[in-house]
């Protein structure tokens, strides 16, 4: 009999924007076909949660939501560092895979004038980052930022059925697509990004079109019962 496998703590994001006429689509990404584990399929960006996303470096560039605030949300069976290290793990993996940041100033506000040599310095770091050359909290601090946390809002936990031989103890985060930025492929984890509807996406997965995972449907089964933009914002008071 072969021994199951732990599974991995990870983070998984659900970005939204307003598709107009009060409709409203959801950032997915397709991974490569040369992928070892969900190859071609699409997935919302997330990974696995790093040793940095909780350390004292971290945490202290960190705004919106403090540790034990994060035990709240997520339950006492996780610690309070590991819990505040899901949620920076999504943003982390969201900058890392697709460029699109929540990052704010140390009053807590987005520079609305963002300079386009800082835009040009994020992106440049997205690479490194996810190669591991690069550290989020030393990327802050370096550009004396801090990663808004309060802007997700937490959905649901799932963890890989023990028959799988990879799997991962997910926590699943919804955000709205900040303001002035735009998704790209930035990681060769990345092969294509789509925004599309739920109902659009689910309508697709029963055609065999685009390849989805269980946990992957379920979100958009959730986001799918939301008919219009302004009751999603209101149902999860998004901003």
């Amino acid at each position: 009999m072969s021994e199951i496998a732990l599974p991995i703590p990870a983070s998984t994001i659900l970005l939204v924007r307003s598709a107009g006429c009060q409709r409203f689509e959801v950032l997915l990404t397709r991974r490569p076909a040369k992928m070892k584990v969900l190859a071609g399929f699409l997935v919302f960006p997330g990974g696995g949660v790093e040793k940095e996303d909780s350390s004292d470096d971290m945490i202290a560039r960190c705004h919106g939501l403090s540790p034990e605030a994060a035990q709240r949300i997520l339950g006492t069976d996780i610690d309070a560092r590991m819990a505040i290290g899901h949620w920076v793990a999504a943003v982390r993996e969201l900058f890392e895979e697709v460029g699109i940041h929540f990052f704010v100033t140390e009053k807590g506000f987005p520079d609305a004038n963002e300079p386009s040599a800082l835009r040009e310095r994020l992106a440049e770091n997205c690479a490194p980052l996810s190669a591991m050359r690069l550290t989020l909290p030393a990327l802050l601090q370096s550009e004396q930022l801090y990663c808004d946390l309060g802007r997700l809002v937490y959905l649901f936990h799932r963890i890989t059925p023990p028959r799988y031989a990879v799997r991962f103890d997910t926590r699943f985060y919804l955000a709205a697509l900040p303001a002035n930025q735009f998704a790209s492929v930035c990681s060769d984890e990345v092969a294509e990004v789509l925004w599309l509807t739920p109902t659009e996406a689910l309508q697709q997965s029963e055609s065999g079109i685009l390849p989805m995972m269980p946990p992957t449907l379920i979100a958009l089964k959730t986001l799918a019962q939301h008919k219009s933009w302004q009751d999603l914002l209101a149902a999860y008071k998004l901003d």
